[in-house]
């Protein structure tokens, strides 16, 4: 007989309902029978049980394949080398970025979370000056927007804009502060392309953004090399958004451009002897806003 043919014998719910006398236990003997539910529910129990090992490999893999492609496909990691983002990005914030949010991706990986780029978005891009080199900025303009600075203040669309994330050093820059209404010198630096093209994109004192790209700048912006300087951000250039700063270490700039083989190594040593005193603990797991 199966075990929980005798399981009555042991339930004093059972004994109060029907009674505790040697009658009333033969009837229950010749009666009870666990509910059905019960045996389907011990079945599933027990089917769960006997999880072959094969079961739990399988099991195993397709977790780690679906976070390979995760990581593969949508996530990737950055470390910011230059203070144009401070003070939301410090040099040595590692962040993670989403490469497969952004509108543009969302074409190739259509069943990822979708975002459609918008004023304010921090992104990270090839530069259109250096294409090897990967950049981090604001979204400051999108297609069809009418731009302007007017002594470093905002204007779009012929509206002011707060921009409580951006510091300033005090200093003048006439092309800088007053773009695009004050023409550029040789000492501003723009890039030969964007010197060359930049006046066809204005119109009387402000410069719109043509379909396609966005105009980008830091939030350090007095000390910032961005779309002033070398012109729209093609849409084919975005990486896609820092999700998360997952780690943040005290370094300099200076540090981060010192790429020698021994340099490298001392760069190594300092972060293994410094782990815990030079990590930025209060930016662990920081949003980027």
């Amino acid at each position: 007989m199966h075990p929980h043919h005798w399981s009555f014998l042991y339930n004093p719910e059972i004994m109060r309902r029907r009674g505790s006398g040697r009658h009333a236990n033969r009837r229950l003997v010749g009666r009870q029978r666990t509910p059905k539910h019960h045996d389907n529910a011990d079945k599933t129990k027990e089917g769960a049980r006997r999880e072959s090992p094969i079961q739990f490999s399988l099991s195993m893999l397709s977790t780690l394949v679906v976070a390979l492609f995760i990581l593969t496909f949508n996530v990737q990691a950055f470390e910011i080398p230059t203070g144009s983002m401070e003070p939301t990005l410090l040099v040595g914030d590692h962040v993670l970025v989403d490469r497969a949010d952004v509108e543009q991706r969302q074409r190739l990986v259509p069943f990822l979370p979708h975002h459609r780029i918008r004023h304010g978005d921090i992104l990270v891009f090839l530069s259109p000056a250096q294409p090897e080199l990967h950049l981090v900025k604001r979204v400051i303009g999108v297609p069809g927007d009418h731009i302007r600075l007017e002594n470093g203040t905002l204007v779009r669309n012929g509206r002011t804009i707060p921009e409580p994330y951006v510091i300033r050093n005090g200093t003048y820059s006439p092309y800088r502060d007053n773009f695009p209404t004050l023409l550029p010198s040789e000492e501003d630096g723009l890039t030969p392309k964007w010197q060359a093209e930049f006046r066809s994109h204005i119109n009387g004192d402000e410069i719109i953004v043509p379909p396609g790209n966005y105009f980008a700048m830091g939030d350090n912006r007095d000390n910032s090399y961005d779309s002033r300087y070398w012109g729209f951000v093609p849409e084919a250039n975005i990486i896609g958004r820092p999700l998360v700063i997952y780690w943040s270490f005290s370094e300099t700039s200076e540090e981060y451009r010192q790429t020698g083989p021994i340099d490298r190594i001392a760069h190594i040593g300092k972060t293994v002897l410094h782990f815990f005193d030079e990590t930025r603990w209060n930016r662990t797991l920081r949003y980027p806003r």
